[in-house]
């Protein structure tokens, strides 16, 4: 049998979601025991629903419960680079939304703590887990795919003022940024967790859509590390949501399932370019099993990594490779330059990206 680790879940906005689709399908791995959110109400609703009895406003006091194993962050972004390291800094393992935290700055400051922390932390990139993303990941780790080419990523999404009317959105102090760190950071997580690293970025950020602080309009020319060329584009003016990656490999082409919040559950669009390349890709995926999308499966690789039964499916650094990228863009846009990658203390974004009128004193 396995050990079932017991689990507060902080904030009950998108918290709700790690509950339904990650923690309930892996009860026999985890059970959420506390609550934590400064809206009662909210609060109350969801320990009714879920039936968790103990609920408390107060952080600090779930990080002085012994009988919690995981602190599972899930509060506005602004909140969780304080939060992640109290949490290590009490021994829990951390599993916080994303973005991770706020600056490179922060995250290199994350990684220096995981060092000495009992704990362990999983950064959410849910959007990596399914048969159509894993599929795609497996042909090119085979070396079936060959050299990359070229890839383009299209998150269109549709935010309206409604959206807006929650407190924290739409503003540099609390959400971080815009489009680059609430939509598009999935779409681009996942290309670059199939094409590698990035080695320069020119991009252009833009506020069209809404009277916001932050950015809902960006596009961007990368040239990848493997020499390959990509462009990334994002709005949140769209007539709808549609998520799109499209990859092309010496051998292969991909194209995502255009599903915006779940483009890896379904199968992609898999054109190998000769028979052979086809028989390659029907071999190794023959016998290919089942694997549940977003949050399930993710939680369920959280708990090999801290049973030792497997590797921890998403780490700080792939944080780090995302937030680069943001810090890239924006620098890119500020100074209309081509930004090298990586970015390190040196860089004038490397402690904030916040604009600086937006910072705090």
């Amino acid at each position: 049998m396995s050990k079932v680790f017991n689990v507060a879940v902080i904030g009950c906005g998108i918290g709700r979601s790690h509950i339904v689709e990650g923690y309930l399908p892996n009860a026999d791995k985890f059970k959420v025991k506390v609550l934590c959110d400064l809206n009662a109400e909210r609060m109350g609703g969801l320990g009714a629903e879920f039936g968790i009895e103990r609920r408390i406003a107060g952080f600090d006091d779930v990080l002085a419960m012994d009988d919690i194993d995981i602190v599972d962050i899930c509060t506005p972004p602004g909140l969780h680079f304080p939060m992640v390291m109290a949490a290590l800094k009490a021994g829990k393992h951390v599993i916080c939304e994303k973005p991770l935290v706020g600056s490179l700055a922060q995250v290199d400051a994350v990684m220096a703590a995981e060092k000495t922390s009992k704990g362990m932390l999983m950064p959410v990139f849910q959007y990596r887990f399914g048969n159509g993303i894993e599929q795609a990941k497996a042909i090119i780790d085979a070396g079936i795919a060959g050299k990359p080419f070229m890839g383009t990523v299209e998150t269109l999404w549709r935010r309206d003022a409604p959206y807006y009317a929650v407190p924290w959105r739409g503003k540099w102090a609390t959400e971080l940024g815009g489009v680059l760190m609430g939509h598009a950071i999935h779409p681009h997580d996942l290309f670059t967790y199939l094409m590698g690293d990035v080695s320069n970025v020119f991009g252009r950020v833009a506020t069209r859509v809404n009277p916001i602080e932050v950015e809902d309009t960006i596009s961007a020319s990368l040239l990848m590390k493997s020499g390959a060329l990509a462009s990334l584009t994002a709005t949140l003016g769209a007539a709808d949501d549609t998520t799109r990656i499209r990859l092309a490999f010496e051998n292969v082409m991909f194209e995502s399932d255009h599903a915006a919040y779940n483009p890896g559950e379904k199968p992609w669009k898999i054109q190998p370019r000769n028979p052979e390349t086809a028989a390659k890709i029907d071999a190794l995926l023959k016998d290919w099993q089942h694997v549940p999308s977003r949050f399930q499966t993710q939680m369920a690789r959280f708990h090999d990594a801290l049973t030792g039964a497997g590797p921890l499916p998403v780490s700080s650094a792939d944080s780090r490779r995302s937030l680069e990228l943001v810090t890239a863009f924006y620098h890119s846009s500020a100074t209309n330059e081509d930004v090298v990658l990586p970015i390190g203390p040196g860089h004038p974004l490397y402690e904030s990206w916040v604009p600086a009128q937006f910072r705090a004193a």
